[in-house]
């Protein structure tokens, strides 16, 4: 695995809870973790469990106990370290986005696919039991025709001016702000749920110009020392748009990393002819549901707990109830993964799916620049 802050932390976890809690057609091995501190890269694979530390991930790469490679790092390493881990035949596992534009996750796709590779995105709240209740419930068409689909992802973390210039700020690192980051969970999901993106149209806004320069690591996200030098905010703190599906259906989308108050609100409302469901991260564990059929006097919002045995991967924790948390959809998306990679069982998301997310990420930037709509397959 190269890359030990905030993504490394829990994706080590779900490498350690795996088969305590999933029948895997493999093993899991932690063989290696990479950084450049070596330092901060050795108490990590102390502490996460991992075999072996390295500070060079071309060395990492090369070691031939090593099958699959995770990629945790900033973004911009993800091309040349995944386009490595192929040409090593390594299989790929890379967090989101995949890569800084559009033109690199291409490349990147193309060349998994020739070397015949197994390769997974990141995009791991597919991956609850309660969005695969709602997937369930729009493929049986129990909500009709998909009429609005509406997200909106917020957190505050850059509401004060004097947090420090994280990674994340920078575009040479991060390639773009909220809408990278955030935005790209929200795209994901509308995929998963409804359907491909047709037409898009947005704005956004830097809120802050300039920030103090970091003094210490923090991850990527608020923390380290700040220094009192400051330098240029690169990326959006927030970008919206509007979209059209496909499918007919219309979406309204909002990812802010201002909205006071608002820890890491990720939600969705979907509504269709029959009915209506909404979901949100911090209550992740509920689905709310409204169907039209129901009898007038008993009619509104029901709150279904999504722990019982016959939810989605929830009948392998604890009993009914007894709720999981934001780690366990790691679990769930790295278990997917082994039994992809060892059985050759079907799996998404892939490379293709991180390409078609950089599509309406970079759709909309276009749309900005023109200010007005751009159809996602002229990018």
């Amino acid at each position: 695995m190269v890359g030990y802050k905030f993504m490394g932390k829990a994706h080590s976890h779900a490498y350690k809870d795996v088969g305590m809690f999933f029948d895997t057609a493999a093993d899991v091995v932690m063989k290696a973790i990479c950084g450049r501190d070596e330092n901060g890269v050795k108490e990590a694979a102390d502490k996460f469990g991992w075999e072996s530390y390295e500070t060079d991930w071309r060395k990492m790469i090369a070691r031939e106990d090593i099958d699959f490679v995770d990629i945790n790092a900033p973004s911009d390493a993800h091309k040349e370290i995944t386009l490595a881990a192929i040409a090593a035949g390594k299989h790929v596992f890379c967090e989101k986005p995949l890569a800084l534009n559009l033109a690199d996750g291409r490349e990147m796709l193309a060349a998994a696919e020739k070397a015949g590779v197994k390769h997974a995105i990141c995009f791991n709240y597919r991956f609850l039991p309660a969005v695969q209740l709602a997937k369930q419930i729009i493929d049986e068409g129990r909500l009709g025709e998909i009429h609005h689909y509406r997200a909106t992802y917020l957190q505050d973390w850059l509401v004060d001016p004097n947090t420090p210039l994280a990674w994340r700020l920078k575009k040479e690192v991060a390639g773009s702000g909220a809408h990278g980051d955030i935005n790209a969970h929200s795209i994901d999901l509308a995929r998963f749920l409804i359907g491909e993106f047709d037409r898009v149209v947005g704005h956004n806004r830097t809120f802050v110009k300039e920030r103090p320069l970091l003094t210490g690591s923090a991850g990527g996200l608020s923390g380290g020392g700040a220094s009192t030098e400051k330098g240029e905010v690169t990326v959006d703190d927030a970008t919206g748009f509007l979209a059209d599906f496909k499918n007919g259906a219309m979406g309204m989308f909002v990812a802010s990393r201002f909205a006071a108050g608002r820890k890491n609100h990720n939600t969705f409302e979907i509504h269709g002819s029959k009915g209506t469901i909404r979901w949100d991260l911090e209550k992740l564990n509920e689905l709310e549901v409204y169907f039209r059929e129901d009898e007038p006097n008993l009619a509104g919002f029901r709150r279904i707990l999504a722990t019982e045995p016959s939810h989605k991967y929830a009948g392998n924790w604890w009993p009914t109830g007894h709720i999981i948390g934001y780690e366990h959809a790691f679990v769930h998306i790295v278990y997917e993964f082994i039994q992809h990679m060892t059985t050759d069982s079907p799996f998404t998301p892939t490379f293709l799916d991180g390409v078609k997310c950089q599509e309406v990420l970079e759709a909309v930037d276009l749309s900005i620049e023109r200010g007005a709509w751009v159809s996602v397959d002229e990018v």
